[in-house]
């Protein structure tokens, strides 16, 4: 489990993942030894890593969240082969290990018959089902964090590591010549300028520029993957719901509050809410899908898969040595 210099360092990159030690440290009240030896312990331990992401809209992408129903015997090399994909992410095991869930990334204007919805699943063997649904609208998730990850600094420590952190909202697309730059960062977030110019083969300081452009733009945020079981989380579960239009923004305005739920977000498909919630046991989740999501009358189905296992995090590069995540 987490002390509370763990849980505000964690709470600290949530807000900026790139901070330095030294200002980390000067909110937490510590030495920047210590924030970046606790660091080091967690990210050896724990699989704590800071990633670099785009945010689709802007970045003229599509996610896709894919449901598969496979057969037992081709599971473990099904999900294998969507982890070592570059175009998914947070793939799960799910339902007793019959249902695999991936992000998957696609273009815009992808018309090719090689993309993976349309030509891989459909032909993979031992792929009894599959579903997919446009992710419309993300509520919970990517730069808007879990709500228990985010409890341990007061907001005055917030607000000294925002300070560290621009924004113009000036809407910008990354550029071709980014690629380099945002691959680095999917893989270590935290890379210094030094690293990040040799892989991009710019100069430090239009490395600085580059990224604090991306930054302030929001194209640009950084996630924070760590154990959440290490928050107490023994039970995790993807909820299905199909909620009436008229009434989505209501109940979507309720579930944001729920301190339960890592993932919100809208979607196509005969279910137009999907949600994760992390609960302590399963005792917790009967608690929280009859006491709080039964007291909605507006959500008029509902599906519980639970998640046995985190195969891939945010990142679409997978880091061989993280555990398991969110």
């Amino acid at each position: 489990m987490l002390d509370d210099l763990d849980r505000g360092l964690i709470h600290a990159l949530h807000i900026d993942g790139r901070a330095p030690f030294s200002r980390i440290a000067s909110v937490l009240g510590v030495s920047a030894q210590t924030v970046a030896r606790r660091y080091r312990r967690l990210s050896a331990e724990s699989g704590l890593r800071v990633v670099g992401l785009t945010d689709p809209h802007q970045s003229g992408r599509t996610q896709w969240l894919v449901r598969l129903t496979v057969t037992p015997r081709s599971a473990r090399d099904i999900a294998g082969a969507l982890v070592r994909r570059r175009d998914t992410s947070w793939v799960k095991s799910a339902s007793g290990g019959t249902e695999i869930v991936a992000v998957v990334h696609a273009p815009n204007d992808s018309a090719t018959d090689r993309s993976l919805l349309l030509y891989d699943i459909p032909r993979t063997a031992g792929i009894t089902a599959v579903s997919a649904h446009c992710l419309l609208h993300t509520y919970v998730g990517g730069s808007a964090n879990w709500r228990r990850s985010t409890e341990a600094l007061d907001e005055d420590q917030r607000r000294a590591l925002r300070e560290g952190v621009a924004a113009d909202g000036a809407p910008r697309r990354p550029a071709a010549g980014d690629a380099e730059l945002l691959a680095a960062l999917e893989k270590d977030g935290r890379a210094g300028q030094g690293e990040l110019a040799r892989a991009t083969g710019w100069a430090p300081a239009t490395v600085g520029r580059r990224l604090a452009e991306l930054r302030a733009s929001g194209a640009l945020f950084f996630d924070v993957e760590v154990d959440a079981g290490l928050f107490g989380v023994t039970t995790r579960a993807l909820l299905w719901m199909s909620v009436p239009p008229s009434r989505l923004e209501r109940v979507v305005a309720e579930l944001s509050g729920h301190d339960e739920l890592a993932f919100l977000a809208a979607t196509t498909g005969p279910t137009n809410l999907v949600a994760q919630a992390l609960c302590r046991d399963p005792a917790d989740l009967h608690r929280y899908l009859t006491r709080r999501l039964g007291a909605l009358e507006e959500i008029r189905s509902l599906e519980t898969s639970p998640v046995l296992r985190n195969l891939k995090a945010a990142s679409p590069v997978l880091m061989t040595a993280a555990r398991t995540h969110r």
